[in-house]
């Protein structure tokens, strides 16, 4: 790597804020390129009523997670395992009561990380300069000429590199960014085609002021085949002072209102949990579907079709373009570890 390259990022999700923070480590300082008005990408924890950590996106993790969870220990931010003590229910058919069985405590459970999942994305963005991330740019074209990458952003700025990472989805990369000149077709084919990981999935919260599951033998985790919760997993804090629910509708609920879809979850909780649960402090969910995760509304529905190509493997543009990201690597793809991964990865790529 030449000194003072100049390296622009696009995306400020966990990939991309995980590269520049390793790039600082090393004293090369990159500018990260994000559309939105936020980073984190599919990571999004939110507060609720009683200021309980709710997470929209992103949550779980496991001991076969070593990347992350190395980062979170260098980063000293906790994990803690995910609650599953207790009966769980299993809705099979309308017309029968759902099932109550058990499920022993794991070995090897699955973590969360204390204070939510958006303390490892501010944390790192902490640890990178704050005039590197620059919101609200959205990347409309990239552009060769001799030895430099000009990219333009939808307000018209540009910016000059020497090297660019895509840290974003294909399909958006595919989309939304015209190359000058084209992408080989063989890459520009498989771009619409990769799956991109959350894109769809309805993610929903519940918070409440007292765990009355818990006190009542449950464990909080709901499958079912019958009612708009698909599934549903105990959601309190660290601290064990904060209480709430978390988990999936089925993806048909998209067509309904919001009101609709409120009231179909308390309707069916209230039915297997009781009362309590019709009153709690907040609900609030998240259709992943915009524009920051896809090309209009097209969702590919084979798990991670087309996650960790060989064609992200490779550089393009004279090999000053690079593809990073939780879909473009073939290990943990379309997991936080992914994402982590694949930003090591092309660390070591750019730094030759």
């Amino acid at each position: 790597m030449k000194q003072n390259e100049r390296i622009i990022i696009i995306g400020a999700g966990l990939s991309g804020l995980t590269l520049a923070y390793l790039l600082s480590k090393k004293n090369v300082f990159a500018t990260v390129l994000e559309a939105s008005n936020r980073s984190g990408g599919r990571i999004q924890t939110i507060k609720g009523e009683n200021e309980t950590p709710l997470e929209l996106g992103a949550t779980w993790f496991s001991d076969m997670h070593p990347n992350l969870i190395s980062l979170l220990d260098e980063l000293e931010l906790k994990k803690f395992p995910q609650f599953s003590k207790g009966k769980c229910l299993f809705q099979t058919k309308s017309f029968e009561p759902a099932q109550e069985f058990y499920i022993p405590e794991a070995e090897t459970p699955s973590y969360r990380i204390a204070g939510g999942t958006e303390r490892l994305i501010n944390t790192l963005y902490e640890k990178i300069d704050a005039e590197q991330i620059k919101l609200k740019t959205k990347v409309v074209s990239i552009e060769e000429i001799e030895n430099e990458l000009i990219v333009e952003s939808n307000k018209g700025e540009k910016f000059i590199a020497d090297k660019v990472i895509l840290c974003l989805p294909a399909q958006l990369v595919g989309s939304q960014i015209k190359f000058i000149p084209e992408l080989p077709n063989t890459i520009s084919a498989v771009l619409p085609t990769v799956q991109t990981w959350m894109a769809g999935a309805i993610k929903f919260v519940l918070e409440y002021s007292e765990p009355f599951w818990r006190k009542n033998g449950y464990s909080g985790m709901l499958y079912s085949h019958v009612g708009i919760v698909s599934e549903m997993y105990d959601h309190t804090n660290f601290e064990e002072d904060k209480f709430g629910f978390t988990g999936f509708l089925n993806g048909s609920s998209s067509t309904y209102t919001k009101a609709l879809r409120i009231e179909l979850v308390l309707r069916q909780l209230e039915e297997l949990l009781g009362k309590d649960a019709s009153t709690p402090l907040s609900y609030h969910e998240k259709i992943w579907t915009d524009e920051f995760i896809l090309n209009g509304n097209r969702i590919i529905n084979i798990p991670h079709q087309n996650n960790g190509h060989p064609l992200f493997q490779k550089t393009y543009m004279g090999g000053k373009l690079f593809f990073s990201g939780t879909e473009s690597i073939d290990k943990f793809s379309g997991y936080m570890e992914g994402a982590i991964l694949s930003a090591k990865n092309t660390l070591k790529k750019i730094l030759i």
